[in-house]
């Protein structure tokens, strides 16, 4: 879809929106009751007329809404020609006056100021005609020439106290032709859309198919953009109208972070406004994570992101839930400003941790490759320590304003947790960082790396496990409720028992390798000679290695750091046995091999490929954590 189409079909379908957020804050029942109290003759005379007029604009705007674009401007032209026909009747209407208010009674073209009145007034409504012909894209210029009844009549000599007469006939004509018109038009789509059912109810039943055509319209509305639209022209229009209000000085007494908020919750007191507001923090959370990754280096990461966690979905979506569950809507102004300020903490806390997960891998890519760009290396230590202090001031400042509880401390172990593990981040860059500077590399670099993982998760753990026992002890001696005591159990499967299972099985399958790798014999110089290979994991030469029980040779760290992940040879997939036999190892026959079986060597492949999809699955979650 081109720039300007998708341009015009936002565009036009806002007003739309606009004015339905406005009927949903109008109550109706309300309205007729001060229109009953103030004059009931009027309210019996005009409450159906209102009422009529409220739900068909309703009727209206959500056709208007739901129309195709060529269509809407069709209607936007409609409506832009009557704005000029009625622009032609004032027009017309302020020259009858002229004529009144003048000493000349006679014919117009007698006297030149009146003259002069007649012909501006005439060149207006020419002007008027010309471009509602235009509009309507037909060439009969006298079908708009309705207004100018009245000046005609003056032209040709008609008194000017029977001229108001002549105005009248004129705009009622005009409303008429205006009518019959839109009956027209209405009766040609209907037709239309008959004929149209009639000739392919193909077409008509693939669109039944209500989960393909919502998604069509989703994509041919462009609901995101749409919705973001109207609620900033919302917010600007109500930043306006407060700064220019009265009331302004009260408001500049305020601090600038709740004048922004207030204004936040006056404008999401509606379905349509919370919709808005869900796709405006969806968009600002893609594009502060869009904004990290390229900033960061990561350029084409940035511009096509797979990643459905680091698209602002899951911020927006956090948002309307948690709006919902909370009864936002039905809360006074100051109330909904208190729930839209935690709603934004948690949403926020949520972005800091995708930035995390963004910033992790990068920054320690740049240490691993040996990376000496400092500006490379500047960028990745300013995310860093935003991602280290910025948690720290939220938990701060949220709890000079509320009171400790449950919920608040799942609030801050959020951030304290963000922390944690961009301290364990920065400190393994140090290490990278620290050995890239030395003339030789750092012994036993993995062991280190783990352990400081090994701490990080233990202190998250330990995190976790706090907020349990504090909400179970808030829950014996306070109140007790089904939501906490759910929450309790899902945080407690999470974060307690998911992190402790997964750090006690990172623990064993270390333990195993550390025993594997005491376990396995040192290659001799003649095996090395007769190896004279390098190693199939770094492709590195060797000068000492390990032989595994079938023979391969690998270099200590690097076979290490296989078995911590995989309890198999890199090479031919055997498993690696903690207690080898105490034989030595035997050398590699150089003589011809022998044929194999075909049979016996279909099964040994099988059973290799077994035992690595076993090993895999056990081992290969894990992989993150120690290399």
């Amino acid at each position: 879809m081109p720039r300007l189409e998708v341009f015009a079909n936002v565009a036009l379908r806002v007003p739309s929106i606009l004015v339905l957020d406005l009927f949903y804050k109008y109550d109706i029942v309300a309205l007729m009751e001060q229109l009953r109290v103030k004059n009931e003759h009027v309210f019996s005379k005009y409450r159906w007329l209102v009422c009529d007029t409220f739900y068909l604009g309703h009727l209206l705007m959500l056709v208007l809404l739901l129309l195709p674009l060529r269509h809407i401007v069709s209607v936007y032209l409609h409506v832009l020609a009557a704005m000029l026909l009625f622009v032609g009747h004032q027009i017309a209407k302020e020259f009858i006056l002229d004529e009144i208010r003048s000493d000349h009674q006679g014919a117009s073209y007698l006297h030149a100021e009146a003259f002069n009145r007649l012909i501006r007034s005439l060149t207006s409504q020419l002007l008027v005609s010309v471009l509602c012909a235009f509009l309507m894209k037909t060439r009969k210029v006298w079908l708009f020439w309705t207004p100018a009844l009245p000046l005609l009549a003056r032209l040709g000599g008609a008194p000017a106290n029977l001229l108001p007469a002549i105005h009248v006939f004129a705009a009622t004509l005009s409303e008429v032709a205006c009518e019959l018109f839109l009956l027209l038009l209405l009766y040609r789509l209907t037709k239309k859309a008959l004929s149209l059912k009639m000739e392919n109810p193909a077409q008509v039943l693939a669109l039944s198919r209500l989960p393909a055509a919502a998604i069509s319209l989703w994509t041919e509305f462009a609901v995101p953009l749409l919705f973001s639209v109207f609620w900033v022209v919302l917010f600007v229009v109500h930043l306006c109208s407060s700064i220019m209000s009265p009331a302004a000085s009260f408001a500049a007494h305020q601090s600038l972070l709740f004048f922004l908020l207030t204004s936040v919750s006056e404008c999401c007191a509606t379905p349509y406004s919370l919709l808005g507001l869900t796709f405006v923090v969806s968009y600002l959370a893609l594009g502060l994570l869009t904004f990290c990754k390229w900033f960061l280096g990561s350029h084409d990461d940035a511009l096509n992101n797979h990643n459905v966690m680091h698209r602002g979905v899951t911020e927006g979506v956090t948002l309307l839930l948690l709006a919902l569950q909370t009864g936002l809507l039905a809360t006074a102004t100051l109330q909904r400003t208190f729930l839209l300020s935690i709603i934004f903490f948690i949403v926020l806390t949520s972005t800091m941790q995708a930035m995390l997960e963004i910033a992790h891998p990068l920054v320690l890519a740049l240490a691993a490759s040996q990376n000496r760009s400092v500006w490379k290396h500047l960028r990745g230590l300013s995310v860093c320590l935003l991602l280290l202090v910025f948690p720290v001031f939220m938990a701060y400042e949220i709890l000079q304003f509320f009171h400790m509880d449950f919920w608040l401390l799942i609030l801050v172990a959020g951030c304290m947790l963000t922390s944690l593990q961009i301290t364990g981040t920065l400190f393994i860059y140090s290490l990278f960082m620290a050995e890239l500077f030395r003339s030789e590399p750092v012994d036993n670099l993995d062991e280190v790396i783990y352990w400081v993982n090994a701490v990080s998760r233990s202190l998250e753990f330990a995190v976790a496990l706090c907020v349990v026992a504090y909400a179970v002890w808030e829950s014996l001696v306070g109140e007790w409720s089904w939501t906490g005591a759910s929450v309790i159990v899902v945080h407690s499967y999470c974060n307690v028992w998911l992190r402790a299972r997964s750090g006690w099985r990172s623990f064993v399958l270390r333990l195993e390798a550390v025993k594997k790798i005491n376990s396995l014999p040192r290659a001799t110089p003649e095996q090395l000679g007769r190896h004279d290979d390098v190693c199939a994991i770094c492709f590195m030469e060797m000068t000492s290695a390990l032989v595994t029980s079938c023979d391969h040779l690998f270099h200590a760290s690097c076979l290490s750091k296989w078995l911590h992940v995989q309890g198999t040879c890199p090479m031919c997939h055997q498993t690696v046995p903690a207690h080898p036999p105490t034989h030595r190892a035997r050398e590699p026959d150089t003589s011809t091999p022998l044929e194999p079986d075909a049979g016996a060597l279909l099964e040994e492949d099988v059973d290799s490929v077994e035992e690595d999809d076993f090993d895999s699955a056990e081992g290969g979650s894990d992989e993150d954590d120690f290399l």
